[in-house]
């Protein structure tokens, strides 16, 4: 057949597994059966791609696309600008209740358009026995076509008229559906009959990082979505607290300070931290006003190239700043950047993760825009490379990952995390991940791709063999003979088995697995540290299995790892002996406050972004309901204290920015799962490593 919008030839290879359709006579022998209690509706969309970039269909999962020609068996398809395809019937693609509304199918099929790079010009739906069409050139609303119609009277529909206006389910949605909707989507989307990804029909986005995540405005001050539901009240609030706590310099916004709290002396909390613009900056980008995040790039740019000194001694030329704070002189009338580079701090911390921090959201910023010029600028390309050059140069390491000071991280205080931090080695693997994406293949970039490319794969092969543990390493490690010799050794570092806390053994699931804090030299922290199990999903550190076993973990140990807040910073907490040996007796760090098993909402943004990586939306949609329950009663803390987070930290700050960006992103993800396009990358298959795991019994 021909397509008459654009005389474009239509093919249709039923034995294809890709392209495949529902006949007529299937259509009118569902008609005659017998009807379970509910609605079953049919939908045949047409679309066009509105990004020239190309685009997988496995991100697509529920189409089944027909295409001229088909593509070979075993190959992605994929489309390029101005490809006009035609979608065929989805069989059963959901039951909905008997009092179900028409036009909230209509706006649960909108979904479609904004799950991938393409905008929806009309679409069809088949519902007890009678074919109903949009009819999008009004208002949108679905209208009854008079009689049954065939599939081939289907296909004939004129489309040409959609491609002299402008579609109505466009890629500038203000809201998406009801957010219960979002773990069935799966199940009401995915082809029941393709045996090929059943493995992985339960997730969103076997591809993220072909999804396109358009910059869109949010639901903030719109009208109602088709679905009728409204944002919870929270969000409004949340906005505003976020915009006030904007940085200006010379009338551009640069970024947001750590707190308006007004009520506690300020110390550095009126200053804009890198690590935690991180979560605003997304919510801006995802609340399309990249703007913000653009300036933020370039004046932290700005200050990676001022002279770096601590007493006496130069830091390295790409260390980026921990924070800067923007100077006003009133008598000058003129304004001044102010970079703390951990000579200020509390400790003399060193900002480790902001290099890392920076590099990621600058590939945000470019999967949401769709723009690479800011990253394709020679002072944006130097700076990665300057911070390439501070972990990829040669030393006296014999293992891949980062050796750090305590207090290098989110953690910035004495907590034991010198060594090899999990949440360094996550955020150093994502941020040369995102490196390899953004750095041009010029004679200077050619050299760093080629060594970053070597550092992933033993960085990989490293943390998945050594940092991971579930429960049958638990027993190896239980089981280890020690002071073994040679490149044969199973006890490779040497671990005392008696030197395993008690708490392990019961906080370890059958199911499910995590990687642990620290690995060193006779040493394993095995504390489970959020942030960087977090990212080593979205990263794909994790391999899909891990990914599985880690959200198990989270499932199992729901009680002790979000209790009343979430989320565990790290669990458990030390205390008693330990605690004045690790920490060096610091009162803020007591048992189970601030760093030590504190509850942080601003890491709701990360558990959703890897729940819905892995399928497991519930999870979230369970955690950011805790945290509505409290958050803003409670003006926003920055931590809770408490086994089960039940108390307002004891030096919490309130109004924290990131608390308020974190549960934003949190929100608008689960909103719209494209979003986790923008900072989730999928397995780099070239990198995945045979997978052998040594035993270590006695006999």
């Amino acid at each position: 057949s021909t397509c008459k919008a654009t005389k474009l030839p239509i093919r249709v290879d039923k034995n294809h597994p890709r392209c495949t359709k529902v006949s007529t006579s299937s259509v009118h022998h569902r008609a005659s059966s017998a009807k379970p209690k509910g609605h079953v509706y049919d939908v045949a969309v047409m679309f066009r791609h509105s990004n020239p970039k190309p685009i997988c269909q496995s991100s697509l999962p529920f189409h089944r696309v027909l295409s001229d020609p088909p593509p070979p068996h075993g190959t992605q398809q994929r489309f390029y600008k101005n490809t006009l395809s035609v979608v065929s019937l989805v069989s059963s693609l959901k039951l909905w209740p008997l009092e179900t509304p028409l036009s909230k199918v209509s706006g649960f099929l909108s979904v479609i358009g904004h799950m991938g790079e393409v905008e929806i010009d009309d679409y069809c739906l088949f519902a007890d026995d009678q074919w109903f069409k949009s009819d999008m050139s009004q208002t949108g609303n679905i209208r009854h076509v008079d009689a049954l119609c065939s599939v081939a009277e289907i296909e004939e529909i004129d489309f040409s008229k959609l491609l002299d206006r402008p579609s109505f389910l466009n890629m500038e949605r203000k809201r998406s559906f009801d957010e219960r909707s979002l773990s069935e989507l799966s199940v009401a989307l995915s082809p029941r009959h393709s045996s090929r990804n059943a493995d992985y029909s339960s997730r969103f986005f076997d591809h993220p990082e072909y999804v396109f995540s358009p910059s869109r405005t949010s639901f903030i001050g719109t009208p109602r979505s088709l679905t009728g539901f409204e944002p919870h009240p929270m969000v409004a609030e949340a906005w505003e607290t976020l915009r006030r706590s904007l940085v200006f310099f010379r009338g551009q916004p640069v970024g947001t300070i750590a707190a308006t709290d007004t009520s506690e002396e300020k110390l550095n909390y009126d200053q804009v931290f890198v690590r935690d613009f991180v979560p605003s900056g997304l919510a801006f980008l995802m609340n399309g006003e990249p703007e913000i995040v653009k300036n933020f790039i370039l004046k932290t740019l700005r200050l990676q190239s001022w002279e770096k000194k601590i007493d006496r001694f130069h830091l390295g030329e790409g260390v980026m700043p921990a924070s800067f704070k923007v100077l006003h002189d009133p008598v000058r009338n003129s304004e001044t950047l102010i970079a703390d580079f951990g000579e200020s701090a509390i400790g003399r911390v060193a900002p480790v993760d902001s290099g890392f921090w920076w590099i990621i959201l600058l590939r945000a910023y470019t999967k949401s825009t769709g723009d690479s010029s800011l990253a394709e600028l020679p002072e944006c390309q130097k700076g990665m490379r300057l911070i390439l050059s501070l972990c990829l140069s040669e030393g006296f390491d014999t293992f891949p990952t980062l050796l750090c000071a305590d207090g290098c991280c989110m953690i910035d205080r004495r907590m034991g995390v010198y060594g090899y931090p999990i949440e360094i080695q996550a955020l150093f693997f994502m941020a040369l991940r995102c490196a390899l994406l953004l750095l041009k293949q010029d004679d200077e970039g050619k050299e760093f791709v080629e060594r970053i490319v070597k550092r992933l794969h033993a960085l990989s092969y490293h943390m998945r063999s050594y940092f991971w543990l579930d429960f049958k390493q638990l027993n190896d490690i239980y089981r280890y003979k020690t002071e073994e010799y040679s490149h044969t050794a199973v006890n490779k570092f040497n671990v005392i088995p008696d030197s395993l806390p008690d708490w392990v053994f019961d906080f370890m699931p059958t199911r499910g697995g995590y990687f642990i804090g620290n690995i060193s030299p006779a040493r394993m922290d095995f504390r489970w540290f959020c942030l960087g199990n977090c990212m080593a999903i979205l990263s794909s550190l994790a391999t899909p299995e891990q990914s599985v076993a880690i959200m198990d973990l989270i499932e199992s140990r729901w009680e002790e790892l979000a209790g009343e807040m979430p989320l565990k910073v790290c669990y458990p907490a030390i205390e008693s002996h330990e605690w004045r040996i690790v920490t060096g007796c610091d009162p803020k760090n007591t048992r189970w406050s601030y760093h030590n098993g504190g509850s942080w909402p601003v890491l709701l943004w990360l558990l959703t972004a890897a729940c819905i990586k892995t399928g497991r939306p519930q999870i979230a949609r369970r955690a950011i309901e805790l945290a509505e329950s409290r958050l803003l009663k409670d003006n926003w803390p920055e931590y809770y204290d408490g086994k089960l987070g039940r108390y307002v930290g004891k030096q919490a700050r309130k109004f924290q920015t990131w608390s308020v960006a974190g549960y934003l992103v949190a929100k608008m993800m689960l909103e719209d799962p494209s979003h986790l396009g923008m900072i989730a990358l999928e397995e780099d298959r070239q990198m995945k490593p045979v997978m052998k795991r040594s035993n270590s019994w006695t006999c």
